[in-house]
């Protein structure tokens, strides 16, 4: 909560100001019934016109003031929530951008989503509404009990008693609705990632012809957070009707009891005008304050969700003084004795990875399915720390770069091409903001892109769709291939980003690549073997161990892993 509401702190001379604007309305509120006294007592019970009109036109005003320093405070109040949401949000997406894979996973993407837009919305409401009412309530609350003690100390009992009943009736409320409302955010959260696995793999459902199953999920998980929201709301209901209860009864009693005084001559007709408005004023202050109470458990439950992705600290830091590479070393790569296991995970996903890659050699990896491929090359770039041995590019531990000078050296294509909503042309430029026109023709001709851009009507202004469903999958790992080499980095990491590609496109893809890359390290991730074969070296790997490292022809003589590799895929006629 602390972390919350320190974002309040650039906010402080616009929260000054609302509560002026708040005390000048509850101070002309509390002015308005004594007026009204006065208007019976002087004007109407004595007939006198000028004193009628006289304080008539002063209560006018004054409901004027009260009127425009109420405006202001609604004004000021919204500008204080709307920008305080803004920047919690631009906190909390700061803080996801420098969040490893693994934090990432521990919350859930779904999760993620839902605290940066649902809960953020819960605090600004709680904000706009919560600001006015803590000056607001307090001031009435108190001015109103004085003024009415002033007026009538005996009648002022009834207030003594329904304060805290009302109070009491609350209390038991919040603390009977907080945990449904915490249950009501995880529900919600649920309800996300289901509608949002049914969105992203809409193809596959549908191809599978699970529809209906899907539909089912999706109404178990929007029944469960219904059933959840009716409970809390059913709870929270009874909160309003017991509170008017409390409240009607006071008025009557105040009817009741003030017009026995009246009678004894202990009050006038002006005072009991006037003591009725303090003590609706009082408990209309309660009905506000209540339904504030109403927000404050979801918001509560939305602040403390907000509050740990502010406070949760990334497991990959940079290091306080960040190193540079060393002079003359561009492009190296070095694994030392590597281990890394996933958090939680029993075993480790590779063990004991030692190689080393230079500028202008191609290093393959390749092994069966689940052998650490993909995890291997995402420790290079430093998605996630490894548990032991060390990884140096350029000579400089990855640990003492800073993550983004690490990751400039590096241009990857992912497994999985992700494609940006927008054009081809700004897909590619993303890998280098600043790329020309021809830099951008240079990078799609060499991942052998232009045959389809040229044949779209608007080439590289092409606007791609969400995740680029309106062009193949070939093409989208080409655009991907481009945008990594636009970057001319020192090290390509290709990620199995050739599975999509016939075996003529992946041919001449890697034969334009070849004096393309002379000066850079090439690392390839693949299933296929033609795709290695011509390697300068091949790293084998098999449940998560090194198992050969050497050419083609050496692992062939060497390598039983290999070897079974690539006697499934190859006939002895290829081999020969």
């Amino acid at each position: 909560m602390q972390i919350i509401f320190s974002r309040l702190k650039p906010y402080r001379g616009l929260i000054s100001l609302t509560v002026v604007f708040l005390f000048i309305a509850v101070i002309c509120d509390l002015f308005l019934p004594n007026l009204m006294s006065s208007i019976v007592k002087d004007g109407i019970e004595t007939g006198n016109n000028s004193v009628i009109i006289t304080i008539g036109l002063q209560m006018l005003a004054i409901s004027l003031g009260a009127m425009l320093a109420s405006v202001g405070s609604n004004f000021v109040s919204s500008k204080i929530a709307m920008s305080f949401g803004r920047d919690l949000r631009s906190a909390s997406f700061r803080k996801i951008s420098h969040f490893s894979l693994h934090e990432v996973d521990k919350i859930g993407t779904s999760s993620l989503i839902t605290r940066n837009t649902n809960d953020i919305v819960q605090l600004q409401m709680l904000m706009n509404f919560g600001l006015r009412m803590m000056v607001d309530v307090p001031l009435h609350m108190i001015g109103g009990i004085v003024l009415a003690v002033s007026k009538d100390r005996l009648l002022s009992l009834i207030v003594v008693f329904a304060l805290p009943l009302l109070a009491t009736v609350v209390l038991i409320n919040v603390r009977w609705t907080t945990p449904l409302f915490t249950k009501m955010m995880e529900k919600i959260d649920n309800l996300n990632r289901v509608l949002r696995e049914n969105l992203s793999g809409m193809r596959v459902i549908r191809a599978f012809n699970r529809i209906n199953h899907e539909k089912k999920r999706f109404n178990d998980s929007n029944k469960d957070l219904t059933d959840n929201s009716l409970k809390a709301m059913r709870r929270m209901a009874i909160m309003q009707p017991a509170t008017m209860l409390i409240m009607n009864a006071a008025t009557i009693s105040i009817y009741f009891f003030g017009a026995l005084r009246i009678e004894s001559g202990g009050m006038q007709y002006g005072d009991i005008m006037a003591f009725t408005q303090y003590v609706m004023q009082i408990l209309m202050s309660l009905m506000m304050a209540t339904m504030m109470i109403n927000m404050i458990p979801r918001a509560m439950v939305s602040a403390r969700r907000v509050g740990e992705v502010l406070t949760l600290e990334a497991e990959v830091k940079d290091p306080v003084s960040p190193s540079g590479p060393a002079d003359g070393v561009r492009g190296t790569v070095r694994f030392e004795d590597v281990t890394f296991r996933y958090p939680g995970a029993e075993n480790p996903v590779i063990t004991g990875i030692s190689f080393e890659a230079n500028p202008g050699e191609t290093i393959a990896i390749i092994g069966s399915t689940g052998s650490g491929k993909s995890t291997l090359i995402n420790l290079i770039p430093r998605f996630y720390d490894i548990e032991s041995g060390n990884i140096y590019v350029d000579n400089v531990n990855i640990r003492d770069y800073a993550q983004a000078d690490l990751r400039s050296r590096i241009g990857l294509i992912p497994q999985k091409a992700l494609l940006f909503t927008g054009t081809i042309a700004d897909n590619i430029r993303y890998g280098k903001s600043d790329a020309t026109d021809e830099e951008i023709v240079e990078a799609a001709e060499i991942a052998q892109a232009m045959e389809f851009i040229n044949m779209m009507p608007d080439g590289f202004e092409h606007l791609l769709s969400q995740e680029a469903t309106n062009v193949s999958g070939g093409q989208k790992q080409r655009i991907s291939i481009a945008r990594a080499l636009v970057r001319k980095p020192e090290i390509y990491i290709f990620d199995d980003s050739f599975s999509a590609l016939d075996f003529k496109t992946d041919s001449a893809l890697r034969t334009a690549m070849k004096p393309f890359t002379l000066e850079s390290t090439v690392i390839i991730v693949a299933q296929r073997v033609s795709t290695v074969m011509t390697a300068d070296r091949i790293l084998v790997l098999d449940d998560g161990n090194c198992v050969g490292l050497g050419s083609h022809s050496e692992l062939m003589e060497s390598c039983d892993v290999y070897r079974e590799i690539v006697s499934s895929q190859l006939s002895e006629e290829e081999l020969a």
